[in-house]
């Protein structure tokens, strides 16, 4: 089974994505609702892969991405960005801080498991 951990401040987002993905029975689904707490989370757990959101409180996805990025444990994560953020602007930063996908929000199951499978194949 593959570890998702998605760091995003919406319960019920968290829950829709943990609900679909889990029922493929291919993955194990956890979360953080705020960015500090998805770097500590991130650290222990050591996931396959990190769905991250922008806009949060204590820390926003940028500040989590450059973390993860600066640290030895978490650097090589893939992590996809998924937000309601459409700007330029914001995909930039994202690339700019070695993003593996964005992905604008209201997500599609079907695009985000595809996204999902893509980057955990390689």
């Amino acid at each position: 089974m593959k570890k998702i951990l998605i760091i995003d401040d919406e319960e019920e987002f968290d829950t829709f994505i943990k609900t679909n993905l889990e029922l493929r029975e291919d993955y194990e689904v956890s979360f953080a609702l705020d960015g500090e707490e998805g770097l500590r989370v991130a650290k222990e757990l050591k996931p396959d892969l990190i769905l991250l959101d922008i806009m949060m409180p204590k820390m926003n996805g940028f500040e989590v991405l450059k973390g993860l990025r600066g640290d030895e444990k978490t650097k090589s994560i893939p992590v996809i960005m998924v937000t309601a953020r459409s700007d330029d602007d914001s995909m930039i930063e994202a690339l700019k801080l070695h993003d593996d996908g964005y992905i604008i929000k209201p997500v599609k199951i079907e695009e985000l498991e595809r996204k999902l499978e893509e980057k955990l194949e390689t």
